[in-house]
């Protein structure tokens, strides 16, 4: 008959009483929070920003929250065209359009309207790209990172939350 192969099994390798416990790996998480302690306690160095009272300084670069600009009449300047929804990656604009009906006419200055635009600030990564596809500059990230909110509902941008705030110039003429 034919031959047998015999494998060799080797042997199980036996930890030491440190290496069992895991000295080696507690010890060096100790040492990074002892690091840590003596920086605040004798140094006097701020690890953490105490947010009400002070304000962190972002980059002149940092886009914000979204917000939506009138033009110069007044009148909004989103004609839903829905450019900003099919662009965003997360998925996390909402538009629906309205027609323009003759008593709105001096709010609108096309023939269409978005009669709800929401935006899902859980869903949404702030790239800017809305900003960037926009083709009469409604929409805009100010700049403005206060994003604390009590609950979900606060996190959902509307229309007119958007349009209360100011809003900076139209893309490319950031500072």
């Amino acid at each position: 008959m034919g031959t047998v192969n015999v494998v060799n099994v080797a042997k199980k390798h036996q930890f030491s009483w440190y290496e069992k416990f895991y000295f080696w790996s507690i010890g060096k998480g100790l040492w990074i929070t002892l690091k840590h302690f003596v920086k605040v306690a004798f140094f006097n160095k701020q690890v953490t920003i105490e947010y009400p009272d002070k304000k962190r300084q972002y980059s002149t670069r940092f886009r914000g929250m979204h917000s939506m600009k009138r033009d110069e009449q007044g009148r909004e300047r989103c004609t839903a065209c829905f450019c900003c929804m099919w662009i965003c990656p997360a998925n996390a604009i909402h538009i629906e359009a309205a027609e323009v009906t003759a008593e709105r006419q001096h709010l609108h200055p096309e023939d269409k309207y978005a009669k709800k635009f929401e935006i899902n600030l859980l869903r949404c990564i702030f790239c800017g790209l809305c900003e960037e596809a926009c083709p009469k500059g409604a929409i805009y990230l100010d700049g403005t990172g206060e994003m604390a909110a009590d609950n979900r509902e606060d996190l959902f941008l509307t229309k007119e939350r958007m349009m209360e705030k100011t809003g900076g110039p139209i893309l490319g003429q950031r500072n």
